[in-house]
């Protein structure tokens, strides 16, 4: 599961962040992000950043894309694509780290970005020794 993507899942995955980055509500910061999943079925869903003037009210790109995901059934996540209109790619912030994990611990992140460069990670190297589902047991 892990960095184990086709090439053809990968771009497709990559091409549907940059899309939804497009479709980004972002009146204060202006910084446009876009996210896609690729499920466990092989479907994608996509999500972009959106802000609300109360900022602590705003919602990234990635948890976007995985609540879509997840309020269409899916359970399991295998990869996120996140693009950032940056030179160099970013990674997710700290939530929304958390929130990848609960779906998919052992998912791939791949960060691609305005200047062309890429980083892909598994979500255990950036979220190490990770709280879960299975510490509530």
């Amino acid at each position: 599961m892990s960095l184990n993507l086709t090439s053809s899942a990968r771009r497709r995955l990559e091409q549907a962040a940059r899309r939804a980055a497009g479709t980004a509500y972002a009146p204060y910061s202006r910084f446009r992000v876009g996210a896609a999943v690729l499920t466990g079925s092989g479907k994608i869903f996509a999500g972009c950043n959106v802000e609300n003037a109360s900022y602590g009210l705003c919602n990234c790109a990635e948890r976007t894309a995985l609540f879509t995901a997840v309020a269409a059934g899916e359970r399991k996540i295998r990869a996120v694509a996140v693009y950032t209109p940056t030179p160099d790619p970013k990674m997710p912030c700290g939530a929304c780290r958390q929130v990848i994990h609960e779906f998919g611990p052992k998912a791939v992140v791949i960060s691609i970005c305005k200047g062309g460069k890429r980083t892909e990670l598994p979500l255990a190297q950036l979220l190490p020794a990770a709280f879960g589902p299975k510490d509530l047991k």
